[in-house]
C-alpha cells in the first residue's frame, strides 16, 4: 500500500503533467482559429468581439450609455439608481457636490 506522501507526490504529477497537456490543447485551439480566421477573411465584428458590432454588442438592451458624472480620475457614472460607484460615494463623503462633476454633452 503506497503511503501519504507517496500519493501526493503522484498527484502532484499527475497535476503538473494535466496542465501541460491542457496548455497544449490550448495551444492548437489557438492555431486551428487562427487558421478558420485567415481562411475566411473573418474580422472580429464577423465573431462579435467589435465594441459597435450592432446586435452583438456587449451593452444591455435598453440602456442609452448616457454619463451624467465623471469623476476625478475619469471615471464615469450614468446617475442611475441603486448603488453609488465609489468615487462618487467618496466625493460625497467629502463634503463636495456632484454638480461638479456634471458632464454637459451626455458623452
Amino acid at each position: 500500500m503506497a503511503t501519504y506522501l507517496e500519493l501526493k507526490q503522484q498527484a502532484e504529477k499527475l497535476l503538473a503533467e494535466a496542465e501541460r497537456v491542457r496548455e497544449q490543447e490550448i495551444a492548437d485551439a489557438i492555431a486551428d482559429v487562427k487558421k478558420k480566421i485567415e481562411l475566411y477573411g473573418l474580422t472580429a465584428a464577423d465573431l462579435g468581439f467589435a465594441r459597435n458590432a450592432g446586435p452583438g454588442n456587449s451593452r444591455a438592451k435598453g440602456t442609452k450609455g448616457i454619463v451624467k458624472y465623471r469623476g476625478p480620475n475619469g471615471e464615469t457614472w450614468g446617475g442611475g439608481r441603486g448603488r453609488k460607484p465609489q468615487w462618487v460615494a467618496q466625493v460625497l463623503k467629502e463634503g463636495r457636490s456632484l454638480d461638479d462633476f456634471a458632464v454637459k454633452n451626455g458623452r
